[in-house]
């Protein structure tokens, strides 16, 4: 698939995500985006619930899981950038489908208590996606290091990853937390920026056999 193609992909994908979590809380009454996760505007019983999961947030995880899936093959062959570009795509990709078809409970029943099927299933596709996306990234950006045209975004892919890695530490540390929502859009921006960055990349290289 041409990179043109893929780039596509990839902003259409990280594009639906931002416009639903920032329709989704315009919905809603109150919602706070500081202190509410994105899960709460399109939790069980929400109103627009459905819409914004069938026409936003699940085409959006096929979107990066399809990106993710053909990433690696626009760079160089390399088995750790393979291992966590099919990562990207198992756990932000089918991730966000799974949070979409497994939506939380009213309020997302932080207290966990009498949760149901689709919540259990929701708090563990959405633990995955915030230990394992930030272990990709930074998986990527060492596979890139050894050649020498990626250097830039293999020093990008580990400040992201890292950086990640530290929001959502604040993230699951204090989950009542009054800027709980905030923490959750930090870890989401990081993982968006990187994909947009890789997009960009993947976008501008040079078809093998042209010339620049």
């Amino acid at each position: 698939m041409g990179n043109k193609r893929t780039f596509l992909i990839g902003i259409l994908g990280v594009s639906l995500f931002v416009l639903s979590s920032i329709v989704g809380g315009l919905l809603i009454e109150g919602y706070s985006i500081t202190g509410q996760y994105i899960s709460e505007s399109y939790a069980i019983d929400t109103q627009y619930g459905v819409a914004l999961r069938t026409f936003g947030y699940i085409p959006s995880g096929i979107l990066l899981t399809i990106f993710g899936l053909l990433g690696a093959k626009h760079f160089q062959p390399s088995v750790l950038t393979k291992v966590g570009f099919y990562g990207l795509a198992l756990f932000y990709g089918l991730g966000t489908v799974a949070v979409g078809v497994f939506p939380c409970d009213n309020g997302c029943n932080k207290e966990f208590i009498d949760p149901s099927i689709s919540q259990v299933i929701h708090n563990l596709a959405g633990f995955l996606t915030y230990v394992f996306v930030p272990i990709s990234i930074i998986v990527i950006g060492v596979g890139l290091r050894q050649f020498p045209n990626y250097t830039r975004l293999s020093l990008q892919a580990i400040a992201y990853g890292a950086m990640s890695i530290l929001f959502v530490f604040l993230l699951l540390s204090d989950t009542n937390s009054a800027y709980l929502g905030l923490r959750q859009r930090m870890v989401e921006a990081v993982f968006i920026t990187w994909i947009i960055t890789c997009a960009i990349e993947i976008k501008n290289k040079v078809p093998a056999g042209r010339k620049e």
